[in-house]
């Protein structure tokens, strides 16, 4: 039996976890964690009857706390209650889930109580990946990533512990409006970004997904994650969102995981490994590939990439 505890438990992430969970008896939830989404949690609390939930602010806490009385669950709020998620005493596996740098001091804290971390909270390995790397190296955790590129760069590597990495091509879709010139994006909305041609993600991820920051904060994840420089790792779009993302080696080797668009796949990986598991879903049909293509970015349009590899550079708080 494996206990995990889901920071972030009524989000996308968080949501598709838990739908791994209910198709594996070996997983067991003992901690959620939610902002504003006090109904959702509640039906989660019913469902799973995790030890301790925590919710964003005092007055939810209150909330929940009546509308679940009778049952064992405790409830806690804010930062505090985060961390209480983060360290609950049977989890062996923390999922963060968090949107933003308010995962880092989760994070810190189930490395210090010797939990392994699925991470979805990119935030937390880019502002602070070398305290966090360092922490998990010294208490012997493991450190696994949901994130489609960095889960397919961790699967690469699987049995190559003594062969360098001579480069990662860390992949993206290029999001909704690839090709297009900086004059063309003065008027684009909101709600024009948010249509993601390949993946069903959170608002805030589709946003930086568009403007191709994500793939820049992406770089510098795996730049702590896998400890190779920053320079060896090169952003190249892949329209058709089938390539994760590659590995090659010294000798020329490429490995690329390749799959459908699709997070639960990259979830359950980390939930289950090093095992992995059946899963009800379409897989890739190969036969109906027409092409699969690769292209460069245009740094000179989407300039968060280049940000992020001078970021990475600088070191110290810069990234963060």
């Amino acid at each position: 039996m494996k206990n995990i505890a889901i920071l972030g438990s009524t989000g996308s992430i968080g949501t598709q976890t838990l739908e791994i969970v209910r198709m594996n008896k070996e997983l067991k939830v003992t901690a959620l964690s939610c902002d504003k989404n006090i109904d959702l949690l509640e039906n989660q609390i019913r469902e799973f009857a995790p030890a301790i939930v925590s919710v964003g602010d005092e007055h939810d806490a209150f909330e929940l706390k009546k509308r679940i009385r009778g049952l064992s669950t405790k409830v806690y709020f804010g930062m505090d209650g985060l961390c209480e998620v983060a360290r609950e005493p049977d989890a062996n596996l923390l999922v963060n889930a968090l949107v933003g740098m308010i995962g880092v001091r989760p994070t810190y804290e189930a490395i210090q109580n010797s939990k392994h971390v699925a991470l979805a909270n990119k935030e937390t390995l880019v502002a602070a990946g070398d305290i966090i790397m360092k922490m998990a190296g010294e208490y012997r955790v493991n450190i696994i990533p949901i994130d489609s590129e960095h889960s397919a760069i961790f699967q690469c590597l699987a049995g190559e512990k003594d062969n360098p990495v001579k480069k990662i091509w860390l992949t993206a879709s290029g999001g909704p409006f690839f090709g297009r010139m900086t004059h063309e994006l003065y008027n684009v909305t909101p709600s024009d970004a948010l249509e993601h041609p390949n993946w069903s993600m959170g608002k805030k991820i589709t946003i930086d997904s568009a403007t191709l920051v994500n793939k820049g904060l992406e770089m510098i994840e795996a730049y702590h994650l896998f400890g190779v420089d920053i320079d060896s790792i090169v952003p190249i779009v892949q329209r058709e969102s089938v390539i994760h993302s590659m590995v090659e080696f010294e000798d020329g080797s490429i490995k690329a995981q390749m799959g459908v668009a699709d997070m639960r796949i990259p979830i359950s990986y980390a939930l289950n490994y090093p095992r992995r598991m059946p899963l009800p879903y379409k897989g890739l049909d190969l036969t109906a590939l027409k092409q699969i293509s690769f292209l460069e970015p245009d740094r000179k349009v989407f300039r968060g990439i280049d940000l992020a590899i001078n970021a990475a550079k600088r070191g110290g708080n810069t990234p963060a």
